[in-house]
């Protein structure tokens, strides 16, 4: 992110997982553990893990963006979600066999590689930690169900207006924003492999949603010129997100 939108350096992974419950020091320390396990770098568009592949480890983003996504046997693509700092992409990767999607780097992209052992012992000895990752699947499953009535239901220009809204909010949440402006690292192919539609339909509605003045994107920074606006455009309700603090019953005793 360039330095004009560069936040103060609170941990994106603690920020996020405290809107769903206050954590005390020691479950602070402990994601911090999570946080340093096994940190290893991929360069951008390099895959972090493949179809078929063993799921050996609990993935968290440090730093940079990832995308889940699929392949159809002609080649088409589909992007099935978006990783950004502080984001745990498979929770219960454990379960599986063996992987059934791709998961690639964005952008230059570190992640935390957790292990089976590693995540037991530090969210069993954890349990309001456990309950606040928890929360973050439910979430992660509530942006799939919006994601589906993107592609369902809303028009072009909603479908991208949505994912600006959700993208600023989420990262806002991580405390990765800077007043109305974020990072935006997406080429207009990607957008196009998340919303479903061409890259020439793509580019002429960002033309759109900048000719109504409800954004700005230079030097890959997006910058929000009314939220509420671009909420009222985009159909936009952010209660899937569940940012209030819902989980406030799983507070730390000891929390300030």
């Amino acid at each position: 992110m360039p330095n004009s939108v560069l936040p103060s350096p609170t941990n994106p992974f603690i920020q996020k997982l405290e809107h769903y419950a206050r954590l005390s020091d020691e479950d602070r320390g402990a994601a911090m553990r999570l946080w340093n396990e096994r940190i290893q770098k991929f360069r951008a568009k390099d895959d972090v893990v493949r179809e078929g592949e063993d799921p050996r480890f609990v993935r968290l983003v440090v730093d940079g963006w990832a995308c889940r996504y699929k392949y159809l046997e002609d080649g088409r693509r589909q992007v099935l979600g978006l990783f950004i700092p502080g984001d745990i992409c498979d929770l219960n990767v454990f379960v599986l066999r063996e992987m059934d999607h791709f998961i690639g780097a964005i952008t230059p992209l570190t992640v935390a590689q957790i292990s089976r052992e590693a995540f037991e012992d530090i969210t069993l000895a954890h349990p309001r930690l456990l309950q606040a990752l928890w929360w973050d699947s439910l979430v992660n499953m509530a942006i799939q169900r919006e994601w589906l009535v993107n592609l369902g239901q809303r028009t072009a220009f909603e479908r991208i207006a949505h994912l600006l809204c959700e993208i600023y909010l989420r990262l806002r949440a991580a405390g990765r924003a800077k007043g109305l402006s974020c990072e935006w690292p997406l080429t207009q192919t990607m957008i196009a492999d998340i919303t479903g539609l061409s890259t020439v339909h793509v580019s002429r509605t960002f033309q759109t949603v900048r000719e109504e003045g409800l954004v700005e994107i230079r030097n890959r920074v997006l910058t929000i010129r009314d939220l509420d606006d671009l909420k009222t455009a985009a159909l936009f309700n952010a209660n899937y997100l569940h940012l209030d603090r819902e989980g406030r019953h799983l507070d730390a005793n000891n929390a300030a």
